[in-house]
């Protein structure tokens, strides 16, 4: 898996929850073990990971 594949997972995750209607970030139970790895393989710890595929705003510097 790639990491323009683990960017696809979470944009194509995010998107999936909205068009639910449910209101939050994809979290590491929405995939499988194997995606988790991955995806934090090639984007670092979770939440830089939705970050870097543009889910999640980035956290303001201080």
């Amino acid at each position: 898996m790639t990491r323009e594949d683990c960017i696809t997972l979470l944009q194509n995750k995010a998107a999936t929850l909205r068009a639910q209607g449910i209101d939050r970030y994809p979290q590491r139970s929405d995939f499988t073990q194997e995606e988790v790895v991955a995806i934090k393989a090639h984007l670092g710890p979770w939440p830089r990971a939705l970050e870097a595929a543009d889910v999640k705003p980035p956290k303001e510097k201080k």
